[in-house]
């Protein structure tokens, strides 16, 4: 037995990464002519029981719109549904009211964190002085960071995170490797020089979409051993980024890809990955 299943209590699983939203062309213009099957609206009475039949207790529910109006609407679904643990919204981390901004946000412990899409800016973007000034302000009110970037971006990240040895960051979808072209080595440099960071944890999340709709299982194996590897146990976390995951796979398709690659994981460790971690980075205890 493990030093974790030696210490186990049961946990709930918690899906770490999720969206709802009203569905508008303007405001939602991300969605693609090949991702056209997610431009309807998905809100929590559909959620809900999909979580139920996989064995789901909660989820986290993070930003698809970059403005206080998304982070209002995610804590009011929240309020009135108890399964969604916590929010993820977004704030304009630029500003300079960006203290005030967060002040007010700390009468809704629901909120538990912030994002920004830094996958549509240029890497040096999260490197320029007023948005390391937002990340400090994150961190003084102890709010998360999830960052959203491509490869191309880590660079710049592993530069920003070691500016912030004490704020709490989580990479989204791997780092949204090319696992459709098969490419991992400059991906896989960069992301075991992140995880030399202890505050940066990573979720397990978005891979149907970034391998397209004939992937195999066995094409995600080589990105989690990195991740697993490099991340540790305590340090990742399973989400899966629904309804976005709907492009190339089902809500059920997406758990299956998760629970059988940890198959072989102790129970305590499966937990780990399934629920305690990220009731720990996002504090829903």
């Amino acid at each position: 037995m493990s030093d974790i299943d030696s210490l186990r209590e049961r946990q709930d699983h918690i899906d770490s990464h999720q969206h709802f939203w009203h569905y508008h062309p303007a405001k939602h213009n991300w969605i693609t002519d090949e991702m056209a099957v997610i431009r309807q609206d998905f809100l929590p009475d559909q959620l809900e029981p999909i979580l139920q039949d996989n064995h789901i207790q909660g989820c986290i529910a993070v930003q698809a719109d970059q403005t206080e109006e998304e982070t209002t609407f995610l804590l009011q679904l929240a309020t009135a549904n108890p399964f969604i643990k916590g929010v993820v919204g977004w704030v304009n981390l630029e500003s300079e009211a960006i203290e005030e901004r967060l002040q007010y946000f700390r009468h809704f412990p629901l909120i538990k964190g912030f994002r920004h899409v830094l996958q549509g800016e240029e890497p040096g973007y999260m490197l320029q002085p007023d948005f390391i000034r937002g990340i400090a302000a994150l961190q003084k009110f102890d709010y998360s960071y999830d960052i959203l970037i491509f490869p191309k971006h880590l660079p710049a990240t592993i530069e920003l995170v070691k500016q912030f040895p004490g704020q709490r960051f989580v990479i989204d979808h791997l780092a949204k490797p090319y696992i459709r072209l098969g490419l991992i080595d400059e991906w896989k440099k960069d992301m075991v020089a992140l995880a030399e960071h202890e505050n940066v944890y990573c979720k397990i999340s978005g891979m149907v979409t970034e391998a397209g709709p004939e992937w195999k299982e066995a094409d995600f194996t080589p990105y989690l051993d990195t991740v697993v590897t490099a991340f540790g146990m305590e340090r990742i976390m399973y989400g899966s980024d629904w309804p976005v995951c709907l492009v190339s796979a089902s809500y059920a398709q997406m758990i299956h890809i998760a629970k059988n690659y940890f198959a072989s994981f102790t129970p305590g460790e499966q937990d780990l990955v399934f629920g305690a971690n990220a009731q720990q980075f996002y504090k829903t205890g």
